[in-house]
């Protein structure tokens, strides 16, 4: 039997209808909340990313193998070399081939190690971490949590870590830097360097790279003259496994030029005078025209931190 009703506000509905505001049959709500959808919507994609990254850890888990020896790791180095050209032997230009592209070495380091890969990030950009994502997703991202970065840095790191499809790994050093400073003397970094990056940098890196046969960097030829012959691919003898610099022939307008066509995440720092990042006392603002990596360690004689020497 058909009819209407009246509510208390005076308005009339057909029999059975839900009154305005309320959710329907289909339990989707017809007003009252306008952020309801778009929170439905954050949900679902939060809930598909999740699902996503258990996949691949799944994925990883069942494929995982040994790590090969030294000697089979060299043979690939002298594989990618060959394939991709360049600069496979630091110095040494190749006339006859052009250098692979950042996305064609990325793709040689997957076809060859899988997902035995690890890329390094200072949190500066997130360039090198989202070319490599783009064929790798999931890819696992070092992060060296040294206790010293500026709020700027950890935050491009929460903000990798949730717009991303990469997978965080937080380095941290054996001592907090409560720990270091106890053991120590407090302010290291500002008497020995050298000791302070080795302890909260290099020792690290070194320990969690074991259970990789890559690793990926962000090294570019233009940062500083000590880079000027980095390579593509070669063997990294201190670490004991291939070590890979896909972005080595960009300059720093190709790294923001990258960024801005695919609306990557850069440290905001980027944009207050510092072209280069890394421990908040032992880094400054540069001057116009100044070297890029000027503002490290200035006033010292330092000019990297041990991971890439």
């Amino acid at each position: 039997m058909s009819g209407t009703t009246t509510d208390p506000g005076g308005a009339v509905h057909p029999v059975g209808a839900a009154p305005s505001g309320t959710a329907g049959t289909a339990g989707a709500p017809t007003g009252g909340d306008p952020l309801a959808a778009l929170r439905a919507a954050a949900k679902a994609r939060t809930e598909a990313r999740a699902a996503s990254k258990a996949a691949h850890a799944a994925r990883r888990t069942e494929n995982a193998r040994p790590k090969r020896s030294a000697e089979e790791l060299r043979a690939i180095v002298e594989r990618g070399q060959a394939e991709l050209h360049g600069r496979g032997t630091p110095g040494a230009l190749d006339s006859d081939h052009p250098e692979a592209t950042a996305e064609q070495v990325v793709a040689w380091a997957v076809r060859e190690f899988g997902d035995a890969i690890a890329v390094a990030c200072s949190m500066a950009d997130a360039v090198l971490p989202h070319v490599v994502a783009q064929q790798a997703p999931w890819v696992d991202v070092l992060f060296l949590e040294t206790g010293y970065h500026f709020p700027e840095t950890s935050g491009t790191r929460d903000a990798v870590e949730q717009q991303m499809e990469v997978t965080i790994v937080d380095v941290l050093p054996q001592l907090t830097v409560a720990q270091q400073d106890a053991a120590h003397g407090k302010d290291l970094w500002s008497r020995d360097p050298a000791a302070c990056c080795a302890m909260r940098k290099v020792e690290p890196l070194t320990r969690t790279l074991g259970e990789y046969e890559v690793w990926v960097t962000g090294v570019r030829r233009d940062e500083a003259p000590t880079r000027t012959n980095t390579p593509l691919v070669t063997w990294d003898e201190k670490n004991g496994l291939v070590k890979i610099n896909p972005l080595a022939a960009w300059s720093f307008d190709d790294l923001l030029g990258y960024a801005a066509d695919h609306q990557v995440i850069l440290n905001p720092l980027l944009n207050d005078g510092y072209p280069s990042i890394g421990c908040a006392p032992c880094t400054r603002r540069v001057a116009p025209g100044e070297d890029p990596r000027a503002g490290r360690w200035a006033g010292l004689d330092k000019t990297e931190c041990g991971l890439h020497v």
